[in-house]
């Protein structure tokens, strides 16, 4: 494992074990994203989060939080003590990313399907202004079921929303249960491709085929892009994999917190 993976899995933990319970499963499976993104893709100054024509990410699987709050710390967009204020009385840490409260957090999310609108109208408005940004957005496999999700995805193919690459985080599990046995996605390649995006499907997991997707979708004109990410809910720590669906949110007392740390030294 990337050594920048595993210190974002660390630091997950950490957040998350500060509080003894948090959203564990969802924050493990895209750490190789938000390495990718803030360490080798994105455009951003985290002297200058509020920087003109910056890269934006928008994680619309808003409990996801805590990865995307060990990733900013680790690329310092603020002390790394706050980690330890995950959820707490006057934390800027909330349990879901709140863009009032968070350096380096663009848009507030949590109502799945939300922000993957935010992400639309975003990257629409970065296109007016010609800054040159690209927008990110993260959506969840059972976020996928929302309505709302492909409500947005017509407009954003409509309007040739080509600066706009969104991912699927494809674990398979949701909240109660497995995606396929609550409300199954079928070919969700195929649907995305459907509906006018460019797609391409990927291991998750692997840090060089995430770049080359970005890279390839970023050469794609005239057509958003989505990426769907296969991965494991819970990835690196064996015993939150283990627990299937229900690591969504699991307890991350001091023994959990200190066999996670083990497995990822």
């Amino acid at each position: 494992m990337d050594e920048i993976c595993k210190q974002i899995r660390r630091m997950t933990v950490e957040c998350i074990g500060s509080i003894g319970s948090g959203h564990i499963g969802g924050s493990m499976s895209i750490a190789e994203l938000m390495k990718v993104l803030y360490f080798d893709k994105m455009n951003i100054d985290p002297a200058n989060p509020k920087m003109e024509g910056r890269d934006r990410l928008v994680v619309s699987k808003g409990h996801a939080g805590p990865v995307v709050y060990a990733t900013l710390a680790l690329k310092g967009f603020f002390p790394m003590e706050w980690l330890y204020t995950l959820n707490k009385f006057g934390t800027n840490l909330p349990s879901h990313c709140d863009m009032n409260k968070t350096p380096g957090v663009d848009m507030t999310a949590g109502s799945l399907g939300q922000g993957f609108s935010c992400a639309v109208g975003i990257a629409i408005g970065s296109k007016i202004k010609k800054d040159g940004a690209t927008i990110y957005t993260v959506i969840g496999d059972g976020e996928s079921q929302e309505g709302q999700i492909w409500e947005a995805a017509m407009l954003a193919a409509s309007k040739k929303v080509d600066n706009l690459i969104g991912f699927t985080d494809y674990n398979g599990m949701q909240l109660d249960g497995n995606v396929e046995d609550i409300n199954s996605l079928g070919n969700l390649k195929s649907k995305w491709k459907a509906f006018g995006w460019y797609t391409q499907e990927i291991d998750g997991h692997d840090c060089e085929a995430i770049s080359a997707a970005i890279d390839r979708a970023k050469a794609k004109k005239g057509q958003p892009s989505m990426i769907i990410l296969k991965t494991v809910k819970g990835k690196g720590i064996s015993f939150v994999e283990a627990a299937g669906y229900k690591c969504h949110s699991m307890t991350m007392n001091k023994e959990n917190v200190e066999a996670a740390l083990a497995e990822l030294q």
